[in-house]
């Protein structure tokens, strides 16, 4: 399997990378000018991103912040970097690049200030919590000179870019409808304090929303407008998880069981359903269907899984991507069962910033993606259909060459 990580120190140099034949291999390209990353939010998501990182042969690892300093020293114990507070980090000449793996409700104002002082900045998703708030990101951006890229990278795994590339050459024909389902019980059976994720800012739209809505735009192109119907499942929720709320409820103050049909600028229509109120279902996570077959996708929030393709009706042909360029499963660490590379749009973004070209994974299309977020809550209270107002250039695709040449 390709990049799989041994169960080993963060910067393990024994991990196996296929493609790199020999230690002085390795070394020629670790010698290559590194960025350097300043780390912002140090919770779960960013064990992810930090073992990651030593993955990829143009980033470094320098230092990281939370507004818990213990945190931030846990973190920087773990992975030999400097452990900061946030305003020291963003004045820290030693950071190029800022890696906001803040909560959401934040990302708005952390983002901003590092831009503000001069770095580049990714983002975990969404960009911001309105769609208002993620405009002003990408001009201030724009305005400095500086690159913007945003979560989710995960279109740029081996299922994702085998996708494109069968949607590249034709291979369903041009695209007329499709299906995309995200649909699940919620959080409030595992996570100890759920609260956040049933307020506005959070539910299944905006929690789960960016995965399967940038994988679509990143197949189909952007999005034209919306029409949705929203409802909430249940006007309170009980925590059954153990931990310091365990059977209290609490007031659901957001959507959570959206059905939305999107209209694309190609004159393709898919709908999207997204809930936290079902306890089982069979509906495939998306499939495309065009003028000349049909093609089925896995889990978005994935970087690998199954892609199949029936052409004109024959039979599903299956393409693994265990042994594909970041296909592997990888996570969770002790007993991997996925492919989880998040750091990859980080590692092509600070490609981008050498080629002179916008990220992949950039704060254009996270606008775009906040934008129709936004506009399918808007249309499920109003009923009616909602226009997006901006657009976005479908990233380029990550070929097999280049996604190979970000490695270590």
């Amino acid at each position: 399997m390709l990049y799989c990580f041994p169960e080993a120190a963060p910067y393990d140099a024994g991990m196996h990378v296929m493609g790199v034949e020999s230690v002085e291999e390795v070394g020629s390209m670790n010698a290559k000018t590194k960025l350097g990353i300043g780390v912002i939010g140090c919770g779960n998501i960013s064990m992810t991103y930090l073992r990651n990182a030593a993955l990829f042969g143009e980033v470094e690892l320098r230092a990281c912040a939370d507004i818990s300093a213990d945190m931030s020293a846990l973190r920087a114990a773990e992975y030999g970097i400097r452990a900061l507070d946030v305003d020291a980090l963003l004045a820290d000449p030693e950071v190029d690049l800022v890696l906001n793996l803040t909560i959401p409700a934040v990302h708005y104002d952390v983002t901003l200030s590092a831009l503000s002082a001069g770095k580049h900045v990714f983002t975990e998703k969404p960009l911001a919590t309105s769609a208002t708030d993620g405009q002003k990101l990408v001009a201030e951006a724009k305005r400095r000179g500086l690159l913007l890229g945003s979560a989710p990278d995960t279109f740029l795994g081996a299922a994702g870019r085998r996708a494109r590339r069968l949607m590249d050459k034709g291979a369903i024909g041009r695209p007329v409808t499709g299906t995309a389902f995200m649909m699940g019980r919620g959080m409030e059976h595992w996570h100890p304090n759920p609260q956040f994720y049933y307020q506005p800012g959070g539910g299944p739209v905006f929690d789960m929303g960016p995965y399967y809505l940038t994988m679509l735009v990143n197949l189909l192109g952007p999005v034209k407008s919306v029409m949705a119907l929203a409802t909430k499942g249940q006007e309170e929720r009980r925590i059954t998880a153990e931990g310091p709320f365990q059977n209290t409820t609490f007031t659901v103050g957001t959507p959570t069981n959206v059905l939305s049909l999107l209209e694309f600028h190609s004159g393709a229509t898919v709908n999207f359903g997204a809930s936290w109120d079902v306890f089982r279902h069979s509906n495939h996570p998306i499939e495309l269907h065009g003028t000349e077959g049909s093609l089925r996708l896995p889990d978005p929030d994935t970087f690998g899984g199954t892609v199949s393709l029936s052409e004109r009706g024959a039979e599903w042909v299956n393409f693994e991507s265990e042994d594909e360029l970041y296909g592997a499963p990888n996570w969770p660490y002790a007993a991997p069962d996925r492919a989880n590379y998040r750091m990859l749009g980080v590692a092509d973004l600070v490609r981008a910033l050498a080629d002179g070209r916008a990220p992949r994974a950039s704060g254009d299309l996270a606008l775009h993606v906040l934008e129709i977020m936004e506009a399918i809550l808007a249309s499920g209270e109003s009923r009616n259909s909602v226009a997006i107002a901006g657009s976005v250039v479908q990233p380029p695709l990550l070929g097999e060459d280049e996604a190979r040449s970000l490695l270590a």
